[in-house]
This record gives structure tokens, sequence and C-alpha cells, in this order.
């Protein structure tokens, strides 16, 4: 069964790629609230695309006004047999620097062994990879492995700020023994990897305050405080150039690497030139990550603080005068085990702290954030998986973490009782996610879907209680 699934796989890639290329066509960019049809569209032809690998059951759903998911099910694999909740998402990013694009946004594009859209790499790749793979054994021999429900989320790319609810409204529905996630990053092109911890994140607001109403520059420049300037003092208290972030008791909580991770982390392969040409980072500036810490050490398990946002008045409204507020979000990304509360209390503290000119600062909580994840990569699931990608990628897959945050991966293995994620990569550094020329590197792409096939034969030879 397996076999025959692998070749259908070879022989219909191009039906496949079509697939892909119809997703990507649809702007469903849900971070500005203007594609709500496009958001419905992309949802229903994730439904139809879920008919017609073979899912069952398919629908569209919603809980409260949320965005729509798409979901299918096949359950005809027996009830001793491992039940797989696949996950992803098909609402996508805007398109920033259009003017960086090579190709159409909006069109599949292959060049150079890669596959550019917006959505090809995060996240519909990993739609049109676990149909692939559900279609392989569907159209060969009609049967899987293993039970499988899958869910197509709409709003991830603005938190996914419904998930959690429509968990827990649809908890009967969704109930399963193994979690499979595409959202996450292989290192290197080539080289498979599962991500087994993810950093948290807690935003803050950053509000400076220096007068009731803006002054003419002319009149009270140099007299009046300024609140950009002050707004700017403040944030200049996070810069600790290859130093940890100045802010009291805030690494008082992280958990440290084990030795084992330390020379785990010491094998992965690292090219630092490649590195800065694939961020873009500029010749002349030096990392900002701590002495003695590597890239990986850094971020994925220390915090950060970002400065994302920063707004005193619009350059093309630029006017004379003295600014009377100014205000910036800080994005901090936290580690094991930090605790959300604790980093806003830390941050609020420190940087309310000497205000510049005696300003008032005033620093609160922005949006709901989440918690950081971690799970220990071992046990049956895990060997499953391991065994499927060393085979599918022809090459020993590792085990890494990921400086992003994936909020709902904790809380739903809880409410399937302690079942075990797989965060299987499906990016990679040049994947260029939520920015331009976003692609998916084509001959991963096969890999990747060749070593699902596999995954749901190692699983299917385990029953649903010996897979936690």
């Amino acid at each position: 069964m397996q076999a025959a699934a692998l070749d259908w796989l070879q022989k219909n890639h191009e039906g496949i790629i079509h697939g892909l290329a119809d997703l990507v066509a649809v702007q469903s960019i849900s971070t500005d609230g203007e594609h709500q049809t496009e958001i419905e569209r992309t949802a229903a032809l994730t439904c139809d695309q879920m008919r017609e690998a073979g899912l069952l059951n398919v629908e569209m759903l919603k809980v409260g006004n949320s965005l729509p998911y798409a979901y299918g099910e096949w359950m005809e694999a027996g009830p001793n047999k491992p039940t797989v909740f696949l996950y992803a998402h098909h609402d996508v990013q805007p398109i920033n620097f259009i003017e960086q694009w090579k190709s159409d946004p909006w069109k599949l594009t292959r060049r150079d062994g890669r596959l550019f859209a917006r959505g090809s790499a995060d996240d519909k790749g990993a739609i049109s990879a676990f149909l692939g793979a559900i279609a392989a054994y569907r159209k060969t021999g009609n049967q899987l492995p293993v039970n499988i429900k899958m869910v197509v989320e709409g709003e991830e790319e603005i938190g996914s700020k419904n998930l959690m609810k429509f968990f827990d409204v649809h908890k009967k529905k969704l109930q399963s023994d193994v979690i499979v996630v595409c959202d996450t990053e292989n290192i290197e092109v080539g080289l498979p990897c599962i991500t087994y911890s993810l950093r948290g994140i807690v935003a803050l607001n950053v509000e400076v305050t220096t007068a009731r109403i803006p002054v003419h520059s002319g009149m009270a420049g140099g007299a009046v405080p300024d609140a950009a300037l002050a707004l700017n003092v403040v944030l200049s208290k996070l810069f600790a150039p290859n130093k940890p972030l100045p802010v009291p008791g805030l690494y008082d909580k992280v958990r440290p690497l084990t030795d084992k991770e330390k020379a785990a982390f010491r094998k992965l392969p690292w090219d630092d030139a490649k590195f800065r040409q694939e961020l873009g980072v500029l010749p002349g500036c030096t990392f900002a990550m701590e002495d003695g810490l590597g890239v990986y050490e850094q971020t994925w398990r220390r915090p950060s603080a970002t400065v994302i946002a920063q707004e005193a008045s619009s350059i093309k409204g630029a006017s004379n005068q003295v600014l009377p507020k100014a205000s910036a979000i800080v994005s901090c990304r936290i580690v094991p085990d930090q605790q959300p509360a604790d980093v806003v209390a830390q941050m609020q503290a420190y940087l309310s702290a000497n205000p510049p000119y005696g300003c008032e600062v005033k620093v609160t909580q922005h949006g709901a954030g989440c918690d950081w994840w971690m799970t220990d990569p071992n046990g049956p699931a895990f060997e499953a998986a391991m065994a499927a990608l060393r085979v599918g990628f022809d090459r020993d897959p590792v085990g890494i973490g990921c400086g992003g945050s994936i909020g709902f991966v904790g809380p739903l293995a809880e409410l399937f009782g302690g079942a075990p994620a797989l965060l299987i990569g499906i990016e990679d550094p040049a994947s260029n996610a939520h920015a331009p020329n976003e692609s998916l590197h084509e001959g991963d792409f096969k890999k990747l879907m060749a070593s699902l096939v596999r995954l749901f034969d190692n699983l299917g030879k385990l029953t649903n209680k010996q897979v936690k």
C-alpha cells in the first residue's frame, strides 16, 4: 500500500502543484480586515481540495465571529488505529515591499528549484502536502493506515484569536491521538527537522507623554521636552549589544540548556555568510547575540525584545512641532520557564523607571500573547516521524528549537490528553515567509510528502494506545 502511494505521488506531482497554484492565487490576507471575501473563498477551495483528496464529512466551520476553518476527516482505519490530527492555515500575510518581488506574488512561479508566491511556504504548501499524502493512499488502495482529522485555520496570521474557543467547542469532533503540524522550518535545504521547542510571545505598548498639546518648534523647541526623543531614550535602555538584556529578574527562570542540547546544537550545520545573505543583514552590521552564544541558542532558548512599531507623527504629515506623545510596541519572545505575567511586570518596572525629563511613561500589555512550549522529542510517535523523514529525505533528521511562536500546540496537546505533537519542517532559511519573494523548495516539498506517506504507514503499525 505504501509503495503504491509513493508511486502515485511521483506520477501526480504536477497535479499537486496545480492545486497549490490555485490556493496561492487567492489573496487570503487576514491582517488588514479587508479580504473577508477572499478568505471565505480560500476556505471553500480548501474544502473542495479535501473532498478531491478523499476526505469525508468536509465542512466549513466558524466559531463566533471567527474567520472560516476548513475541516475534513477519514475515520475508516478502525477504532484501534491512531487518529492523526493535521493542522495548517489558509490565511496569509500582506504583500510588503512589492517592488522587491521578482514575480507576481499571487501566481505560483517556478524559479531556481523553488516555488515562489505568497503563502507557498507559509502555509498553503502544508495544505497541499497533507492532501497529497492523503490522496496518495485514497487514490490507490483507497485505505489510509490511520484515521485522519484535518483542520485548516483562517486566522493564524492574526494570532489565532478564536482557535482555542474553536478547539473547546469542537473538542469531541477533533479528539485525536497524534498532532502533526507543518508550519515550521528546516534549518537548511535537504535537512529534515522536527521542532520540539517554541518561544512564547508577550507584546507591550510603551507610551510616553511630555505635554498636553503639540507646540511650535520655533517657539518652544529646546525648552519643551520632546516626547519622541524621550521615547527613544526609554527604548534605548533595551540596547545591550552582545550581552543579556539588562532587565532585572528577566533571566531568573530561564531554563538552561543541558549538556546534551549544547552538544546537539554545536553539531548542527551553520554558515555565517549564508545566514547574513539570506536574512539581508548589511555587511557592516554585527550580530546582536550574547557573547559565547550561537544563533540557534540565542533564537531558540534566550529571551529577546524587539521594537516592532514606533509612532510619533507621520513623515508625510510632518509639521514643525514639539510632539507631546509618542508610542511604540515592544515584542518580547519568552523561553522555558519564564512566565508571561512576570515578563510583563519586569518590563513595566524597567522601562518606567527614571524617565527622561520626568515624563510620563505608561507600559501596558498589547494583545493576549502566548506561552512557550517544549516537549521531549522521544517516544513511539517521534520515532515513527524520525524514521519516515530519514527515508524520505535520505538524511538523518534532527530535533531543533524555533524562535517563533505557535500558541495552540501546548494547549491542544493537553486537550487531547497529552498527545505527542510532531512539528515537521516545510520552510527553510531561504523561504522568506512574511517577506518578499516567499518560496517553497520544490525538492523538499516532494520529500516532505513522501515522508508523510511513510509517517502515516509507521503510525498505522501502532495502536492508538501505543503512540503516546
